[in-house]
């Protein structure tokens, strides 16, 4: 039998969102905020966010006013999300590989390496299908990753954390295609310590543009962080694609 994919086990872990509780919705407020500054979406706008996890990004758009939908695979993050539920504000298990609602979003916005984690390059390319098929005409998608060369040269190798009394151990390495960070969690109510290896496609821009090409997107605009400052191959610590749906 297949192992199930890591981002199944790890995205549905309560030891996920307790290593990564410093991600905080402050954060997530002051990138859609600017983000929102430049696009200018009209009040009628609806939005996706794609692996939307908790629902962080999904909760401060919702909180401008707009029509926001939220998608994610784990079914413990959707759980957690939907507590916030509105009437302009609802949340989905979702695999983002799959077809969702088709030309009915004006954005689709995907968050903080929310990407990259599939086995195949056929897997990536389909879910940027269902991103771009999701987006009306003249819809935005907005595709917020790692930079590469950025994280090839600051990536620290070994660290520990201690969350509330669960200790997590950290190791990360890269090779020519791929990022991993080694996580062996112990925890008082486990039985043996738990260990998982994250992994995550080493992307370029000219990936992503390929990609957006053949399923009628055009890159307009290329951000390198949070404030939506020019991206620099080398030295950006982000790399953010703003792609138009100029064709179907």
């Amino acid at each position: 039998m297949p192992r199930t994919p890591w981002y199944i086990d790890w995205f549905n872990s309560p030891f996920y969102y307790k290593l990564y509780a410093n991600r905080n919705d402050l954060e997530a407020t002051g990138f859609v905020t600017n983000l929102v500054h430049f696009l200018k979406p009209s009040a009628q706008s609806r939005i996706l966010d794609v692996a939307c996890g908790q629902g962080r990004h999904s909760k401060a758009l919702a909180a401008m006013g707009y029509d926001v939908t939220g998608t994610d695979i784990s079914q413990f993050a959707i759980s957690q999300a939907k507590e916030f539920e509105k009437e302009n504000l609802q949340f989905f298990v979702h695999d983002m590989r799959l077809p969702f609602w088709i030309n009915y979003f004006d954005y689709v916005f995907n968050f903080f390496t929310s990407f990259g984690y599939f086995r195949t390059k056929r897997e990536h390319e389909d879910a940027i299908s269902t991103m771009c098929n999701s987006l009306k005409v003249n819809g935005i998608l907005v595709i917020d990753y790692l930079n590469v060369r950025y994280s090839e040269n600051r990536s620290a190798r070994d660290e520990v954390k201690k969350v509330n009394g669960t200790i997590f151990k950290i190791n990360r390495w890269n090779n020519e295609t791929h990022f991993f960070k080694r996580v062996i969690i112990q925890d008082p109510s486990l039985p043996e310590q738990l260990e998982i290896t994250e992994e995550v496609a080493k992307l370029m821009p000219e990936d992503f543009k390929k990609m957006l090409r053949g399923r009628g997107m055009h890159v307009e605009k290329m951000f390198g962080d949070y404030r939506l400052n020019g991206y620099d191959r080398e030295k950006s610590p982000r790399m953010i694609i703003l792609a138009r749906k100029i064709s179907t």
